[in-house]
Order: C-alpha cells, then sequence, then structure tokens
C-alpha cells in the first residue's frame, strides 16, 4: 500500500517539477541554515530536483509568515506550530514524519505514577510533577492544555499564552504557547521543569530539579539537568522526586526491565508503574493505547494551501533514499555533525511519508485539538469586557457591585452589565456579538443551543444539603409483590403529580411518555390525552378552566374536603410531598417526584401523622429499562437528571476564560462569610433571589466534555422536554402550557428544527 501510496505522488508530481524550479526551505537557526546548505549541496549532487534553497528565519514563526507571503516554501513544525500555522495562515502539512513503525505518524503522552500510590488524574492538584522541560509537547503543552480542557486547572484572562521571557532565554512564540508558570506552580506541589530555572518563578517549579552530578546547572533545559527530557522526567518520579511524570508511551519500557544503561535505572520494573488515564481510572505501562493523555501528531512538513505538496514529498522522498543511510555521506535524519538536535527533521525520524489529508485538523486528530484548545489563547483577541446579560432592576444592581468588586481584585477580563428584556432577548444579543454571556435554566439552554447557537462555558454546583436543586426525576411505586408493574405498563394505572407543570411531577414524566409514544395527544391537547392514559390522577392546577375532571379525581383537598385540585397547600396532596402522601394514602399507583422526596418523608425524616411511620424500604423505583430498583438507586434508575444553570456564550468565545474569571472570583466572593464586601451566590441584600446565578450555588464549576446544550442537558431531558415542546401548539391542550416553550417551539418549527409528535 505504501509502494503504491508513494507512486501515486510520484506521478502526481511529475506534471508540475517541470514548472517549479526551487523549493524556499526556511530555517530558524544558524546551525539548522547550515545544515540546509550541505543537504541542498547533497541533493544537487545527486541530480535531485526541484533546486533546494535555505532561507534563515528569527523563529518558526517567522518562518510561517515567510511563507505565507512566498518568501519561503516549506519547514518542518511540531504539533502546536502545525495548527497555528493551518488555522491562521491557511498552511497545510503535505509530509509527515514517522518515529515508530508499529504506531506510524504518532506517538502518545502518558502520564505516569509508581504503582504503590494512590493519584489518579483526578488527584493530581497538590502533588509532585516531572517534566520533559518547559514548552515540550508531551511534557508540558499536552499535560498542562489537558488539565486546563478538562476544567482541573483554571486559568484567567488568557493566562495561558503568557509566555515565559526572561535572559538570557526569548520569549516563547506564539505558536508554542506556555502557561504563565505560576498557575501550573500553584496547582502543582513542586515540580521539575527544565527551562524555567531563569525566572522569577523557579521556586515552584525547579523545585524537585537536582541538576549534574556536582550540583551544577539546575533546571537547564539540557542533559546537564539530570532530570531533563523523557528519561529525566521518568527518573524524577522513580527516584521519588515527584510523584507524576508526564512522558511519551514507550519511557518507562525504554528504562526499566534491564533495557538501560545507567545505573539509576538498571533494578527498576516496568510492573511496578502504572498509567493515569483521562476517565480516573488506571492501567499497566502497556495499555497506553486505551489510556494516555493524547495521540501527539509527527512533526510535518508545511506549506501554502496552493502549493503541491506531491512536489514535496517528490523532492525529499529521493533524498531519504540516498541520505537517510548511516553510511551516506550526508545525514538528513541527524544532527550531531552540528552539535545541535532535530535540525530540518527530528533526529529519530525514520522516514518520510506523504500526507494523503493535507488537512491540519485532521492530520493533528480530536485528542491532540482539545488538549491545545487548553493551551491556545490569544490574549490580543480577548475583549477588554466580559459583558454580561441581566433582567431586571435588583440583577442590574448586583451586577454592578460584581463588576466594581471584580475590577477592585484586578480580575480579568472586567465586567459590563447589560440590561434586557428576557432570556430570549439575551440570546439574541450574545449572537449577535450586543452582549457575550448569561446564567439560564434547563429549559432556556436549549433555546439558547439550539435556536441561537450557544454553548456552555461554566455551570452551577449546588450545595449537598440542598439537593432540591439538582436532582434526579422518579417515578415511585409501592413494594407489592402481588402488584408489580414497570414503566412500560403504566397505561390505566392511577398517577400522583406535584402539580400542572412541575417540572419532575409533570414536564420530564409525561414529555418522556409522549416521546416514546405511550401518550399521544390528538391536537395537542396533552390535557386530555394524559387523563385518558391514566385511570384517575391528581394534578394540582390554579385556573382550571376546561380542566379534564379526571385529573382531579385523586385529590382530597383540606382536612374538611374543600379546596379540592387547588394548586397550593390546601390540597393535601399538593407539591412533591403531597404527590408521595398520594401513593402513600393508596389513592394513586404511581407518583413522579424527586429523587429526595422519599427520603425527606419516611424514617422519621417527617414527623407528621401520615408519614412518621413510613420507611422507604416499602418502596421502589420504576426505571427506563423496565426493571424496578431501590430508592436509593436513582442515579441508575430515573426518568432524567435535572440539569443545573450554566452560563451560556457564543462559541467563539474563549470558554476557559470565562471559568477561569469565575473560578478566581468564587475563591475571593463565593464565600457567604468572606471579607471582600460582595457575595457571588447570594441575593439577599437585593431583596431578590437568584440574581445572576441561583442563590443555591456553592460553587461554579467547568464544563469539561460537555461543551454543546445537548451535552449539558443531557439525553433523558432533552427527550422529555422535546416531547412537551411538540405538543405546544393550539387547542384545549396549549392554553394551560408555559408561555416559554409555546415561544421555543414556533421558533424551531420555524426554523425546521423540531418535528411536530402527534
Amino acid at each position: 500500500m505504501r509502494l503504491l501510496s508513494v507512486t501515486f505522488w510520484l506521478l502526481l508530481s511529475l506534471r508540475t517539477v517541470v514548472c517549479v524550479m526551487e523549493v524556499q526551505w526556511c530555517t530558524i537557526s544558524d546551525a539548522e541554515q547550515q545544515k540546509c546548505k550541505d543537504m541542498s549541496e547533497a541533493f544537487q549532487g545527486a541530480g535531485i530536483r526541484p533546486s533546494l534553497l535555505c532561507v534563515q528565519g528569527n523563529s518558526a514563526d517567522h518562518c510561517v509568515q515567510l511563507i505565507k507571503e512566498q518568501k519561503a516554501d516549506a519547514i518542518t513544525l511540531d504539533g502546536g506550530a502545525i495548527y497555528e500555522a493551518g488555522k491562521e495562515h491557511g498552511l497545510k502539512p503535505v509530509v509527515g514524519e514517522v518515529y515508530d513503525q508499529d504506531i506510524g505518524t504518532s506517538y502518545y503522552a502518558v502520564a505516569v505514577v509508581r504503582r504503590n500510590s494512590n493519584v489518579t488524574i483526578n488527584t493530581l492538584k497538590g502533588v509532585k510533577s516531572c517534566h520533559t522541560g518547559i514548552n515540550r509537547t508531551v511534557g508540558w503543552n499536552v499535560p498542562v492544555g489537558y488539565l486546563v480542557e478538562s476544567g482541573h486547572l483554571s486559568v484567567m484572562g488568557c493566562d495561558v499564552l503568557k509566555a515565559l521571557c526572561s535572559v538570557p532565554q526569548p520569549c516563547a512564540p506564539s505558536h508554542s504557547p506556555v502557561l504563565r508558570p505560576t498557575a501550573v506552580g500553584d496547582y502543582f506541589g513542586g515540580s521539575c521543569v527544565p527551562g524555567t530555572g531563569e525566572t522569577s518563578h523557579s521556586e515552584s517549579l525547579c523545585r524537585l530539579c537536582r541538576g549534574d552530578s556536582s550540583g551544577h546547572n539546575v533546571c537547564d533545559k539540557s542533559p546537564l539537568e539530570r532530570y531533563y527530557d523523557y528519561s529525566g522526567a521518568f527518573r524524577c518520579l522513580a527516584e521519588g522526586a515527584g510523584d507524576v511524570a508526564f512522558v511519551k508511551h514507550s519511557t518507562v519500557l525504554e528504562n526499566t526491565d534491564g533495557n538501560t544503561l545507567p545505573s539509576w535505572g538498571k533494578s527498576l520494573m516496568s510492573e511496578d508503574f502504572q498509567l493515569l488515564c483521562r476517565d480516573g481510572s488506571r492501567a499497566d505501562i502497556t495499555e497506553w493505547r486505551r489510556c494516555h493523555l493524547a495521540k501527539v501528531p509527527a512533526h510535518a512538513v508545511v506549506v501554502r494551501g496552493d502549493m503541491d505538496g506531491g512536489l514535496i514529498f517528490q523532492l525529499l522522498n529521493e533524498g531519504q533514499l540516498l541520505f537517510s543511510h548511516e553510511d551516506s555521506s550526508f545525514q538528513m535524519f541527524s544532527s550531531k555533525a552540528y552539535s545541535q538536535k532535530n535540525l530540518l527533521f527530528k533526529d529519530s525520524t525514520l522516514e518520510l511519508v506523504p500526507i494523503a489529508t493535507q488537512n491540519y485538523e485532521a492530520w493533528l486528530g480530536q485528542e491532540y485539538l482539545q488538549a491545545m484548545k487548553g493551551l491556545l489563547c490569544d490574549p490580543n483577541r480577548l475583549p477588554h469586557y466580559l459583558r454580561w446579560c441581566v433582567l431586571s432592576a435588583p440583577e442590574i444592581q448586583k451586577c454592578g457591585d460584581m463588576a466594581v468588586a471584580f475590577s477592585r481584585q484586578n480580575l480579568k477580563p472586567e465586567i459590563q452589565c447589560v440590561s434586557a428584556e428576557s432570556p430570549e432577548h439575551c440570546m439574541e444579543q450574545i449572537q449577535a456579538g450586543h452582549t457575550d454571556a448569561v446564567t439560564l435554566r434547563g429549559e432556556d439552554i436549549y433555546r439558547a443551543g439550539k435556536v441561537y447557537g450557544l454553548v456552555p462555558a461554566a455551570g452551577e454546583l449546588y450545595a449537598e444539603e440542598d439537593r432540591s436543586n439538582s436532582y434526579f426525576v422518579v417515578a415511585v411505586a409501592r413494594r407489592d409483590s402481588s402488584y408489580s408493574f414497570t414503566l412500560d405498563e403504566l397505561r390505566g394505572k392511577r398517577s400522583c403529580h406535584p402539580y400542572l407543570g412541575s417540572p419532575a411531577g409533570w414536564e420530564v414524566p409525561i414529555g418522556s411518555l409522549i416521546q416514546r409514544g405511550f401518550i399521544r395527544p390528538k391536537d395537542c391537547d396533552v390535557l386530555t390525552a394524559v387523563s385518558q392514559f391514566f385511570n384517575a390522577s391528581c394534578v394540582p392546577v390554579n385556573n382550571p378552566k376546561n380542566y379534564p375532571s379526571a385529573l382531579c379525581a385523586l385529590c382530597v383537598g383540606d382536612e374538611k374536603g374543600r379546596n379540592k385540585c387547588v394548586g397550593s397547600s390546601q390540597e393535601r396532596y399538593y407539591g412533591y410531598s403531597g404527590a408521595f402522601r398520594c401513593l402513600v394514602e393508596h389513592a394513586g399507583d404511581v407518583a413522579f417526584v424527586k429523587h429526595t422526596t422519599v427520603f425527606e418523608n419516611t424514617n422519621g425524616h417527617n414527623p407528621e401523622p401520615w408519614a412518621s411511620h413510613l420507611r422507604w424500604q416499602d418502596y421502589e423505583l420504576l426505571c427506563p429499562n423496565g426493571a424496578r430498583a431501590e430508592v436509593d438507586q436513582f442515579q441508575a434508575c430515573n426518568l432524567a437528571q435535572m440539569p443545573s444553570h450554566a452560563v451560556m456564550v457564543r462559541p467563539d468565545t474563549n470558554i476557559f476564560t470565562v471559568y477561569g474569571l469565575l473560578d478566581k472570583a468564587q475563591d475571593l466572593f463565593g464565600d457567604d462569610h468572606n471579607k471582600n464586601g460582595f457575595q457571588m451566590f447570594d441575593s439577599s441584600k437585593y431583596h431578590s433571589q437568584d440574581l445572576l446565578f441561583k442563590d443555591a450555588t456553592v460553587r461554579a464549576v467547568p464544563v469539561r466534555e460537555k461543551t454543546t446544550y445537548l451535552d449539558w442537558l443531557g439525553p433523558d431531558y432533552v427527550v422529555a422536554l422535546e416531547g412537551m415542546l411538540s405538543q405546544q401548539c393550539s387547542g384545549a391542550g396549549a392554553a394551560v402550557q408555559r408561555v416559554p416553550l409555546l415561544a421555543l417551539l414556533l421558533l424551531t418549527l420555524a426554523a425546521g428544527l423540531l418535528p411536530r409528535v402527534l
């Protein structure tokens, strides 16, 4: 197959060879320029055409600019530089390097720990870390980028691109972003990051480094530092200096089981080390294909988008056939003659191969792109302000106080407050670029994502003792072996609901039953359809005009039998506890409630006479798969998990900087008892509730892998919501439905995005 591929490229290039007289290769140092000239002479002496000319630039970034301006044609770049060159300048990868015949044009970045430790990917904060060197792909860019992208490590104000500028070290070029070391230094409990020794941040990032045998050259980005490079970072771990080492997939096997010459590794066994997996688990060293931080692309030669990649491969392929052997007059894949490493190509290159896709995203791969998202952030493109959309006078006041408080602590970007008439108006303003962010609930998150293309940037975490704000929707039945039924057998049963329109008691269960085809409303009349599906129900309601009598048949009113079916506490079966009481007193067969409801009313937690004797063990949950489960198994057996509120932004907004701002701010203003004069998660001062954030919030959290509205809401909630939305049209059923749902349906139907389910 490789022979056919090479032949194809050579034939494709024949037409253009006669037209292109020379290829201008861009170099970034005097040593590389000299090797390029030697390669040019070697190629010329062998009669390889077209001619190779060498153009010297100041850096890889400068070379990319020269190629874009047609003052040069080609350069070999690493993954981060390929991303920038492709995304910002339209360059394409055309020839890739191969380092290992088994895995081809890639390798794997892994996190290694000692087997006898208890470290996981989720508990890295505070541990001691070993890195191959600052700005190295496997030892720095991938692990730090992954930690930022996954939300483990927060950054503020695009700190991810603040390069290390020091003397004698130059600033890191923009294509090789470096996270501001203090952020990483604060995250780990000490590190060895060779190359940071000449900076003001060396105390934390060089703390584990040891230098050479005489104690000199500590933290140098060179072999003089014993913990430099892949083997050095692993040695840092093996000798107990660090708790985790970020290295290549092959590093441990190359330095254990008798495969290493240095004395420090002779007694090491590979079985004494493990890999950290992204899902929080651990795996043996040999399982790097499934347990790694990212698959890392090999270096590749890039050219302008309109240039023939086949011509470049033809030139280099002829060269490698003649000059990749140990006895050749010129060594393409060796830099020893120049007392340097990795000039023009990586010294570990075995061969060069053509890249068929010639697309930078395809070459880099999804895992690497995800990791790099956490690092690649241009501070010059960040707005000075984050414009927050607010909906009321009290919210404007709180937002103004938040802006002042953040500014006094020099938090970036600064907050500006922009007023809007409704959540939908906020969505419109954000989509149009007039505002930037707003906090929304589940139903509005759906609209923001589906209609306006917004994405979540951060979410809310609610207090464990107030789980009513983040809960599972469950269907509860009595444990009764003589009368056992499943969720698929609800037709003809008696149902108990907290009130009409309640999220857990009506919208999710009824929406789910509609979407699954059990309830089929005619002419969008949901109420009649539900009244005909169940034998009888209690669904308390206010303004019961045209309300089917069957939906009030099980209700009992107050102690005197009055106010039957009213949507208030005057109806004994009103609310989540009331719906459960409806089940307890054998009025109904199933109650749709929150997962906390049963526990709040059993085993002595509710002293009222109807509940004081109840045991939660006497009730079961009905699962979507047709089974039953104990009531404490709600995480596995539920109709949906109600999503927490989320901060929604445009998809081109850097979500890491939004979360980074909120994360830093909540350290200062998140605690209700903080001494800084502002409380992010408390609205009592403004005589209102849930302003900007829900008052029950204990922390803002990263979205991690939930980067779309569908991911954030979850499939079960979306199915139930769409089941209800599909019925929000006209007729008797629509008259009692909530206006926001109707507005959303009209928008989605108009856009052709949501099919009607009738």
